[in-house]
Order: structure tokens, then C-alpha cells, then sequence
């Protein structure tokens, strides 16, 4: 008998309860400045590096970025002893093996770039509805 758990919960089940472990997964992978640092980090890189290609992050959030990648798994940080210390940061296996889902998913939004710009628009030349 199959004792491997169904990966679908009952009919008429939330889909994703509140304490289904995919949720903080997801909250991290689906945040659009995580999708650009694991982006950005093909080699090891500098904190003001990856600032520098993130243009519009602050540093307050790309620090609170690196450490949820971090504490997730997919980043690792390491400490430069220059003066003043510096920090560089590089993906981690786990980092590496979600390149191949992102790269499809950032081709699939330039494909169809187009049409969601274009659904925008004539969402929003709609006469509103209150």
C-alpha cells in the first residue's frame, strides 16, 4: 500500500492552509526584488554591486532580501575582511537549482508582456464601476 501523502488536500479543503509550509516559500520566491537578486547573482557579488543592478532598491530592503534569501537557504553570505568589512553574497546549490523554473517564468512575463499591458489598459479605459 502507498503511504506517500497526497500532495492535493480533501475536496472542499483550503488549497493552501494557513499553516501549509509552501506559504513563506512562495511569499519569498514571488517577491519581485528576490526574483532580481537570485537574478543578479551569477558569480559571487558585493552588496553595492547588486545594488547597483537593482536599480529603485534600497538598502534597507536589499539587506532584508539577502537575509530572508539567506535564512531560506538559497543565499549564502560571506564576510570580507577588507577595510571596512565587506559582504558578498552567492547563490547556494538550492539557490542554483531554482534558475531553470525562474528562467521560465521571467520568459513566460516577456512573451506576454504585451498582452497584460494590453489587458491593463483596457481594464482601466472601463467606465468605473462603483
Amino acid at each position: 500500500m502507498d503511504t506517500t501523502p497526497s500532495p492535493l488536500p480533501p475536496r472542499g479543503a483550503p488549497r493552501f492552509s494557513a499553516d501549509c509550509p509552501s506559504r513563506p516559500i512562495l511569499d519569498q520566491i514571488a517577491d519581485k526584488w528576490s526574483m532580481m537578486v537570485l537574478t543578479v547573482l551569477e558569480r559571487p557579488t558585493r552588496f553595492n554591486e547588486i545594488k547597483r543592478q537593482l536599480e529603485g532598491v534600497t538598502q534597507r530592503v536589499l539587506t532584508q532580501t539577502l537575509r530572508r534569501l539567506e535564512r531560506n537557504g538559497m543565499v549564502r553570505r560571506r564576510v570580507l575582511e577588507t577595510s571596512p568589512l565587506g559582504m558578498e553574497y552567492s547563490l547556494t546549490p538550492l539557490g542554483e537549482s531554482f534558475r531553470g523554473p525562474f528562467t521560465r517564468l521571467h520568459e513566460w512575463t516577456i512573451e506576454h508582456s504585451d498582452e497584460v499591458m494590453s489587458a491593463q489598459h483596457e481594464y482601466d479605459a472601463r467606465p468605473s464601476r462603483q
